[in-house]
């Protein structure tokens, strides 16, 4: 679909009034997508609209609006928010530059698929997805549209971080501990050049502060330790889909029914497919960038967990997106969450 930028800046003021209107209907509890004014809100999402992206900047403020209609508690205004949701989801998507413009599909290794899992939920179980994958994969958008099927909460960096400074946690506690999601944001969002900047040092002062503020622990284990308290806390409450996060293993060993997921893509496809949804990244980058990720992603889990990130024994399913694009992982993982749950 085709449109001009007095037609997608139309669409960024639905999108805005989208979240105004739920807002009005939950209060402030939740607090707004969009705070500031909206001229300047509406213009900034004109532009993300029209040049791609920064995909994941839409995907998950749109995400979040979703979170947040879906509470509401009387069910035509949900249904009414819901359902312009929907449209505009739909007219998003359609868009050649939307988030979800590209795929993964590698059609010699689509024809060979069969699964199964066994009943794990009781009744009063929720439905849990925890979702680790390679940058590159899809596997946000994978885990954004396995969300918007079930109509569950979607949660990524951006939004965890959105909840956790609602609830009045540290806010600066996601700049350079929160893991590979939070980097992949940072990293792809700025440059990549941004990806391998040296840490920044902390004085001795600063060092000192911070081991005072979290009881001799480093600002990375108590932040990790918060995020997990979270997600337990989380999973009482709700149905959802955790990117990231370590969430496999925060489950497991709270002995949390859950599904875990391991989305990944042969590395070649994997370069394709961030050169294409990345302007300014070319190949030799592209590469780089990719084994870097990688590493600084292998490194956090492998710390926190004591497993072994991406391999085979510590999740439910691994999936190649190469084999079914990503729309076809979707349906796959549906099948499965169905099965497993009759």
């Amino acid at each position: 679909m085709s449109m001009n930028r007095e037609e997608i800046k139309e669409l960024a003021e639905h999108i805005y009034d989208l979240d105004a209107e739920v807002y009005i209907h939950l209060g402030s509890s939740l607090g707004r997508v969009f705070n500031r004014d909206r001229e300047r809100c509406v213009n900034e999402l004109t532009e993300l609209l029209m040049t791609r992206p920064q995909g994941h900047v839409v995907r998950s403020e749109l995400a979040l609006i979703a979170n947040m209609a879906r509470t509401l508690e009387d069910k035509e205004e949900r249904k009414l928010c819901m359902s312009e949701y929907d449209r505009i989801l739909k007219e998003v998507m359609s868009l050649p530059t939307s988030f979800a413009h590209g795929d993964v599909l590698d059609p010699d290794l689509a024809e060979l698929n069969a699964f199964n899992l066994k009943e794990r939920f009781s009744d009063q179980d929720h439905l849990i997805v925890c979702i680790s994958w390679t940058y590159g994969s899809g596997g946000n958008e994978v885990g954004f549209r396995l969300s918007d099927k079930l109509k569950i909460s979607y949660y990524d960096a951006e939004i965890f971080e959105a909840v956790l400074k609602r609830l009045d946690a540290e806010k600066d506690s996601f700049h350079d501990t929160a893991g590979y999601a939070s980097e992949v944001k940072d990293e792809i969002s700025q440059s990549p050049a941004s990806a391998f900047a040296p840490a920044k040092k902390l004085t001795l002062r600063q060092r000192f502060r911070e081991f005072s503020r979290y009881h001799g622990l480093s600002k990375r284990d108590a932040v990790f330790f918060n995020q997990s308290d979270l997600l337990c806390d989380m999973a009482k409450k709700e149905d959802f889909i955790i990117m990231g996060r370590c969430g496999d293993a925060i489950m497991t060993n709270n002995k949390i029914p859950h599904i875990s997921i391991y989305i990944t893509a042969p590395f070649e496809q994997r370069v394709l497919r961030a050169v294409e949804v990345n302007s300014g990244l070319d190949e030799r980058k592209a590469r780089r960038l990719l084994h870097h990720l990688d590493r600084r992603h292998s490194r956090y889990y492998n710390f926190y967990t004591g497993r072994k990130w991406g391999h085979a024994n510590n999740y439910d399913l691994c999936i190649n997106t190469a084999s079914y694009g990503i729309d076809g992982t979707v349906d796959f993982i549906l099948k499965m969450i169905d099965g497993g749950r009759k």
